[in-house]
């Protein structure tokens, strides 16, 4: 990236023998929704940190507009940081909690009243000036604790899980709204998250962590569509994965022998060319299911096995010959009728698009 806002230059944090952050280079750019995402333990939270200041790495770089950071303490870099915890003062109001990082600055009090107003405003709180926080609900905490980090006018905000201890739909709201908040302050958000669908709703691009490491960076729609790992595949959402071989050795993976499908034209993802083991992978809404064979297409026979009801949508689980494990076939609850059609131990099709399978690596 050439107009990186944020260079971690091969970012290595050890503690004892143990590596929590492992060579790590990166590049931001200035303005973007970036994501780390990752399961606990994965270096995540302490890349962050490293962003921050409130860690030193064992090697190499932070640089942050083009000045190096190693030298910089945090409270003297151009980041601030909103905590999962939020950090909400109990015994201070609404305004003086977000007032609060303006203590050092040394301004008059009409301009502080006039940024803590602007802030509150930005996060959807004028008028809970006086409030306390054993009155706010947890979205309002959470907001609190964003106008307090937005306040300093931060070059970077750097974000520790800030929606963890939201009940799932007022999550799924704070999502739009800090996406929507990000775009209208234009600063560069470093989100970190264990949550898939909140990084994919959010972001710009994201990486996903492994053993310290990143293991791709890629837009949302380029993680799930084109996934450039088994691990990936199976962490970004549902995937369905079946042992497959070469076609007559051949090293470009353009079509291959699949357990269950037979000979399959494949996408050729991320698995090159070369003699190395794949999988084949596809995800359950790539696939239909159909009462009767279809005249033409890419198509094998099934026999349905269980059926999870989700409301808007059904997962079903079927059975194909040579495999030894259920496919995972994912559709909208669209059509009354397809319960009927669709019942266990009913003999099925299942089709799928010409570009819906993907070849990739196995692992090791």
């Amino acid at each position: 990236m050439t107009d990186a806002f944020i260079s971690l230059k091969g970012i290595t944090k050890a503690f004892g023998a143990f590596k929590a952050v492992d060579d790590v280079s990166l590049d931001i750019a200035r303005g973007e929704f970036f994501s780390l995402l990752g399961s606990s333990g994965c270096g995540k939270t302490t890349l962050l940190r490293m962003i921050a200041g409130f860690e030193t790495p064992t090697r190499g770089d932070v640089i942050i507009d083009g000045m190096p950071m190693a030298a910089v303490p945090p409270h003297r870099r151009p980041t601030n940081m909103v905590f999962q915890s939020y950090a909400i003062f109990p015994h201070l109001d609404v305004a003086q909690n977000v007032a609060y990082g303006l203590r050092r600055d040394r301004l008059d009090k009409a301009e502080v009243a006039k940024r803590v107003s602007e802030a509150l405003e930005m996060v959807k709180l004028s008028g809970y000036e006086s409030r306390r926080s054993n009155e706010l609900s947890g979205g309002q905490r959470q907001r609190v604790a964003l106008a307090r980090a937005l306040i300093k006018r931060p070059k970077v905000l750097l974000l520790d899980e800030p929606l963890g201890a939201l009940d799932r739909k007022l999550r799924e709201e704070m999502q739009l709204e800090l996406r929507t908040l990000q775009r209208s302050v234009g600063i560069t958000f470093v989100f970190v998250t264990h949550d898939q669908e909140e990084a994919l709703t959010m972001s710009d691009r994201v990486a996903v962590m492994s053993h310290g490491r990143p293991v791709q960076v890629a837009t949302p729609r380029d993680l799930y569509e084109r996934p450039a790992s088994v691990e990936v595949a199976g962490f970004i959402g549902k995937m369905n994965f079946l042992p497959c071989r070469r076609v007559n050795g051949a090293a470009d993976a353009g079509e291959v022998e699949a357990d269950g499908l037979g000979r399959v034209a494949v996408v050729n993802g991320a698995a090159g060319n070369g003699s190395a083991p794949l999988v084949v992978a596809v995800r359950p809404e790539k696939l239909s299911l159909h009462a009767e064979e279809p005249s033409a297409g890419h198509k094998a026979p099934c026999r349905m096995q269980n059926t999870a009801y989700l409301g808007d949508r059904s997962h079903y689980f079927v059975s194909v010959n040579g495999l030894s494990r259920p496919l995972a076939v994912s559709a909208q609850n669209a059509d009354a009728d397809a319960a009927k059609r669709l019942a266990d131990g009913a003999d099925l099709w299942l089709s799928w698009a010409p570009d819906a399978l993907l070849a990739l690596p196995a692992d090791d």
